[in-house]
């Protein structure tokens, strides 16, 4: 039988080496590579292309939910487990909008870690009964708030390094484009999200889960 192959991603490394513990008490998995940031995490499934990516949600450079959009676009029979600190309900539901089926908080390891593998190996979903009453107080309550899927996906990895700190300047060569079309970037994804200060936009992006406060 073919071991089903995970790709571990994220920014620390006793994180990585205790997921990487636990996964060895099954004998039929195998931890075929290791990203630190979400890029890297995004490169690895390109080449690896892992059965499962075990993501997390504050990466460097680009965040776990746009990271998992770029690898479910890209693999799509590959399954994202978000496991994560972060647990909004805000941002559980930007996760499963973004394609992972299955969130799990890091607290929650020891007991859970394994079966929701075992969900992802069936292609199952699979949440934990804390994600599950989250899940039902947001719906009760209607879901209220600003999502980010009306921007593009250039513009969601634009939120994160403006976030981050990075200059416009900065951010124009990351992407390889002119100063003049990050600002351009910039005006509308303050116009999108309706925002009107650089405070507001980093309260916008740490309550969303693309940076951690």
């Amino acid at each position: 039988m073919k071991p089903v192959r995970i790709l571990l991603a994220d920014d620390h490394e006793i994180v990585r080496e205790g997921v990487s513990a636990l996964l060895l008490r099954h004998p039929d998995w195998e931890v075929c590579g290791q990203a630190s940031t979400g890029r890297e995490a995004v490169e690895q499934a390109g080449k690896l292309k892992p059965d499962i990516v075990v993501m997390d949600i504050g990466m460097p450079e680009l965040n776990g939910l746009e990271a998992t959009r770029q690898i479910k676009r890209l693999l799509p029979e590959t399954e994202v487990l978000i496991f994560t600190a972060n647990e909004t309900e805000e941002i559980v539901r930007n996760v499963f909008k973004a394609g992972a089926r299955a969130y799990l908080l890091k607290g929650e390891a020891n007991q859970h870690l394994i079966p929701a593998l075992e969900m992802l190996c069936k292609h199952r979903t699979y949440f934990s009964s804390k994600v599950s009453e989250m899940i039902f107080s947001g719906y009760m309550l209607g879901g209220a708030g600003v999502e980010d899927t009306a921007l593009t996906p250039r513009e969601r990895e634009t939120v994160q390094l403006i976030a981050e700190g990075k200059s416009n300047k900065e951010i124009a060569d990351i992407f390889g484009i002119s100063v003049k079309t990050v600002e351009t970037h910039r005006a509308a994804i303050m116009r999108k999200l309706r925002l009107d200060s650089f405070a507001a936009l980093v309260r916008y992006a740490i309550r969303n889960g693309i940076v951690e406060a």
